[in-house]
């Protein structure tokens, strides 16, 4: 099942969120997600605004790349 992009969104900031609390939650990681937080903001897209679109190009660019 294809997931929207703020789903796609949402699962993207849980696995990296995990990842963090796993491994002793490194500051870089630690940065990003602060940036990144969906639960900072009403629409559930990333604290810092400017990363929607980085987002949003990066699933343009792997909708873009053909399948195997």
């Amino acid at each position: 099942m294809p997931l929207t992009e703020q789903q796609a969104f949402a699962a993207m900031f849980r696995f990296l969120s995990d990842y963090w609390e796993r491994n002793g939650r490194p500051d870089e990681i630690g940065n990003l997600l602060g940036s990144l937080n969906p639960d900072l903001t009403r629409d559930s897209g990333p604290a810092d605004p400017a990363m929607w679109s980085d987002w949003l190009t990066a699933v343009r660019a792997v909708q873009d790349v053909p399948s195997v």
